[in-house]
C-alpha cells in the first residue's frame, strides 16, 4: 500500500482476507462452538466447585470453633466437680458448725455441673452439625471437581480432533461434554 491511497492486492493477500471475514465451515467451525460452550459451562463449574470448597471450610471452622467451647464448658464441669468433691469432704472433717454450710455448696455445685454439662452437650451438637455440613460441602465440591476435569479433558479432546481432522473424536468430544454436564447436574441437585 502506498501513501497515496493506492492499494495493490496479490492473490495470497485475498485469500487470508477471505479466510478472515469467512464464516466458521465444516468441523473447525462446530469444533469452535462446542469448544466455547464447553469452556463456558467449564467455567461455571469451576466457580460452583471452588465456593462449595470454600463453605466446606467455613463450616469446618465452625466446627473447630464449638469444638473448642464445648471443651471449655467440659473444663469449667470438671472444675465444678472438683469444688463439688472437696465440698462433700469438707462435710465430713470441719467442725459441726460448718458442715451445713458445705453441704449446701456440694448441692450448689452439683446443681451448677447439671446446667453446665447440659451446654458442653449442646455445643459438641452444633459441634457434629457443621461437621457434617462441611462433609456434604466437600462431596458437592468433588463432584463439582469430577464435572470441571471432565469438561477439561473434553475441550482437550476438540483440539486433538481438529487437528487431526477425525470426525469419531468429535463424536468423542460431545460424548465426554455431554458426561461432563451431567456430572455437574448431579452436583447441582446434590447427588
Amino acid at each position: 500500500m502506498s501513501g497515496h491511497g493506492f492499494h495493490v492486492h496479490g492473490p495470497h493477500d485475498h485469500a487470508l482476507e477471505h479466510q478472515a471475514h469467512a464464516e466458521p465451515e465444516g468441523m473447525a467451525g462446530q469444533l469452535a462452538v462446542i469448544t466455547a460452550v464447553l469452556a463456558t459451562v467449564g467455567a461455571l463449574f469451576s466457580y460452583m466447585g471452588g465456593a462449595t470448597q470454600a463453605s466446606a471450610s467455613l463450616y469446618k471452622n465452625d466446627a473447630a470453633i464449638k469444638k473448642t467451647e464445648a471443651s471449655n464448658q467440659w473444663n469449667y464441669y470438671q472444675a465444678k466437680s472438683s469444688k463439688q468433691s472437696l465440698a462433700e469432704l469438707a462435710t465430713v472433717l470441719a467442725p459441726e458448725a460448718k458442715r451445713d454450710f458445705y453441704a449446701k455448696e456440694a448441692e450448689r455445685y452439683k446443681a451448677e455441673k447439671a446446667d453446665i454439662q447440659k451446654e458442653a452437650k449442646k455445643l459438641e451438637e452444633e459441634s457434629k452439625a457443621f461437621d457434617e455440613k462441611s462433609d456434604a460441602q466437600m462431596h458437592e465440591h468433588h463432584r463439582w471437581a469430577q464435572a470441571t476435569t471432565v469438561l477439561q479433558v473434553a475441550i482437550a479432546l476438540a483440539a486433538i480432533a481438529l487437528l487431526t481432522r477425525r470426525r469419531w473424536l468429535e463424536w468423542a468430544t460431545l460424548g465426554l461434554g455431554g458426561l461432563g454436564t451431567a456430572m455437574g447436574v448431579a452436583a447441582w441437585f446434590h447427588l
